[in-house]
């Protein structure tokens, strides 16, 4: 995990490290000084979460950055943002996709304090593996705002538990963390989004969601759930594409590949609550983190609901 600091009231320097930072571009400023900008960026190598602090009024314009660049308004205002044939404007509470990854685009910043995520486009497709076999173009985005109110404010959850978490380098330096977190990230952009995915089940995905193919999924669960895996990974090891693989969870087990890979890994932080030294230290968070869980509440939620008392309670009792 990687953290990048930049504060400076240069707009020559600011204009070098946002080349540097995102892609080529080009700013200017309406205002002679006062020109003040600041960002923090956590990162992996498919994600990275900005927090931008723009103290002046910045135009731009932009290369294609390659990868899906996700927006969240803060304050101020960006305005006249243009690629392709769309023209719009984002206010406070607004999360937007900047572009696809394949086209430039320019417009205005007022004063704005905004939220960049940016995510490699292939993740959506690893997740989703929802275009039809005889059409192998990844996963895409058709629209720049989400579908729905709703659907918006779950991203912008997920969005804010990602920079939480990789802010932390107790928690970043976690494989299961860090890849369940991911997974979510490109889960949500396709909830929020509108997209080229089929989402609903073929003939096909439920000819080929067989007990066979499920009992292929859970034994890779079983036999990795310490690795950090994928859905695409466990469709991989079953002979099947994920939205097959969504549907034989669904149907035989009525949850998700995810949801059964969590609830071994809860099985597996038991059994280390269990068998851990009270006296070595150990926590339940960190036992929680080595298993995938980066929101202490919601594992002692799941915990409690799964073993009828606190992970907090197992621990203890290992020193009666």
């Amino acid at each position: 995990m990687d953290t990048l600091a930049f504060d400076s009231d240069d707009l020559a320097e600011t204009e070098a490290f946002f080349n540097q930072a995102y892609a080529r571009m080009h700013i200017g400023s309406e205002t002679p000084d006062g020109n003040r900008a600041r960002l923090v960026r956590h990162a992996t190598d498919r994600v990275s979460v900005d927090e931008l602090d723009l103290g002046f009024t910045m135009d731009y314009s932009v290369t294609p950055l390659g990868r899906i660049c996700l927006c969240v308004v803060h304050a101020g205002t960006i305005e006249d943002h243009a690629f392709g044939a769309v023209q719009d404007d984002f206010g406070p509470g607004d999360l937007v996709c900047f572009a696809p990854p394949e086209l430039p685009y320019s417009g205005r910043i007022r004063e704005a304090r905004y939220n960049i995520t940016m995510l490699d486009p292939g993740l959506l497709t690893q997740v989703a593996d929802l275009v039809p076999r005889s059409r192998p173009e990844p996963v895409r985005l058709t629209g720049h705002r989400p579908h729905s109110p709703a659907a918006a404010e779950h991203l912008k959850g997920t969005i804010a538990r990602l920079r939480t978490v990789l802010a932390e380098p107790a928690l970043a330096d976690q494989p299961l963390v860090v890849t369940t977190l991911t997974q979510h990230l490109a889960a949500g952009v396709l909830a929020a989004f509108p997209t080229t995915a089929l989402t609903d089940p073929t003939g096909s995905d439920r000819a080929d969601a067989r007990p066979a193919a499920l009992r292929r999924a859970v034994a890779y669960i079983d036999d990795h759930a310490d690795q950090a895996i994928t859905v695409a990974d466990i469709a991989a090891a079953a002979h099947v594409t994920v939205r097959t693989l969504q549907y034989a969870f669904r149907r035989h087990l009525d949850t998700t590949p995810l949801g059964y890979l969590r609830q071994v890994r809860l099985t597996h932080a038991h059994h280390d609550l269990r068998s851990a030294d009270p006296d070595s230290g150990v926590t339940v968070t960190e036992v929680a983190a080595r298993w995938g869980f980066y929101h202490p509440g919601r594992f002692s939620a799941l915990y409690r609901r799964a073993y009828g008392r606190t992970p907090q309670t197992t621990l203890r009792q290992n020193a009666d």
